[in-house]
């Protein structure tokens, strides 16, 4: 039986079932009981009728493969010519080097951390289930845990860890400049009036470690102690006390945050008061004396400007008595707006308010 083996193939010669000997590229015939395999040099060492283990056994085989070993708890990277090819996963791997040049780098994955000679780029191309990946964007940082215990704080970046027998836990942590309200906080003043208090103040956390290890929720202890701040301000002063200083509740509690931040690992930045709500009656009495306020000042406005008006006149009078040319400009000014609204005059009986007319016109003194 004639066989031709191409450039890029070997042939496997077998007698009776036994590997005998590689062939190279030909023309080969067979007798009898022997028979030849054709395998192809692009995949790996591989024949359906003997193990790999067998071939390796010939030392022409071993010279034209490349073997690579992967226990447990290791991986293999396969680089076929400089390129990324797979992941190996424990096993023995053989492949054929005559065509194709193969490359491995072994690596443990005992422990998360991925070494420093592993490139990123890979992972792009490797399962999802042999990585963990975490992102943390410019505006956060990351605390990582293995095991449940603190490993270290990762800044901003792409981070890659091997699934493998250690639990890898993240939290994200926000590190910009955070806001808390404290919405509708009702406390009684020194004249039992229940207020309505909404606050507000913004932090930024200064220790990311210390602050989820030795804090029990350090929004919840920011929270209460704004609440005991205010609490202890408002009960002292009487409600009208409380609205005309409204800015001093805001320092007060300020203050007091500030000294509590130390202990939480955090730094105030501000803090004010957003709303005072009074209780309804409250709101009606107020606006009661407002008005009242509002009128009283309104008559006060009033009177002053009739005070000023009766001024004016009792000045205007005073210049008419002393200067009888003013007093006849007046008489015409006062003559000319009655013409004015006056299309026809008809007068019956006396002839007197024509004679003061014509009078007034003419420069005479009427009568």
């Amino acid at each position: 039986m004639r066989t031709i083996i191409q450039e890029n193939q070997r042939g496997l010669l077998f007698k009776n079932g036994k590997f005998v000997k590689l062939l190279e590229a030909g023309k080969y015939f067979t007798f009898g009981n022997q028979n030849i395999e054709i395998v192809s040099l692009d995949g790996p060492l591989a024949s359906d009728s003997c193990s790999p283990e067998v071939l390796l056994l010939n030392e022409k085989v071993a010279k034209q493969t490349d073997t690579v070993d992967v226990a447990d708890e290791e991986l293999a990277l396969h680089f076929i010519n400089g390129k990324f090819e797979e992941i190996l996963r424990r096993g023995k791997y053989t492949f054929w080097s005559v065509i194709q040049k193969h490359d491995f780098i072994k690596t443990s994955i005992q422990t998360p951390e991925i070494a420093d000679d592993i490139p990123q780029y890979i992972f792009s191309q490797v399962p999802t289930y042999l990585y963990t990946r975490i992102e943390v964007k410019e505006y956060q940082k990351a605390l990582l845990y293995f095991d449940q215990k603190l490993v270290k704080l990762l800044d901003a970046g792409t981070y890659y860890y091997w699934k493998c027998s250690t639990k890898i836990d993240y939290s994200l942590v926000d590190t910009r400049l955070s806001q808390m309200d404290i919405n509708g906080q009702e406390i009684l003043s020194q004249d039992k009036v229940a207020l309505r208090i909404n606050f507000v103040c913004t932090y930024k956390i200064t220790d990311y470690i210390k602050i989820f290890t030795e804090i029990d929720n350090y929004e919840e202890q920011m929270h209460v102690a704004a609440q005991f701040a205010l609490r202890d301000y408002i009960s002292k002063y009487r409600i009208d006390e409380i609205l005309e200083n409204k800015e001093q509740i805001s320092v007060y509690v300020f203050e007091k945050l500030k000294e509590k931040s130390k202990e939480l690992y955090i730094e105030i930045t501000d803090a004010g008061v957003k709303d005072i709500i009074l209780p309804g009656e409250i709101r009606d009495i107020m606006n009661t004396v407002l008005i009242a306020e509002k009128r009283a000042q309104a008559n006060v406005i009033t009177r002053r400007e009739e005070v000023a008006s009766t001024r004016s006149l009792l000045n205007t009078a005073r210049l008419m008595d002393e200067n009888t040319t003013l007093y006849k400009l007046k008489e015409l000014e006062y003559l000319e707006k009655i013409c004015e609204n006056v299309g026809n005059i008809s007068v019956n009986g006396s002839s007197g308010l024509l004679t003061q007319l014509s009078a007034i016109l003419h420069g005479g003194e009427a009568s």
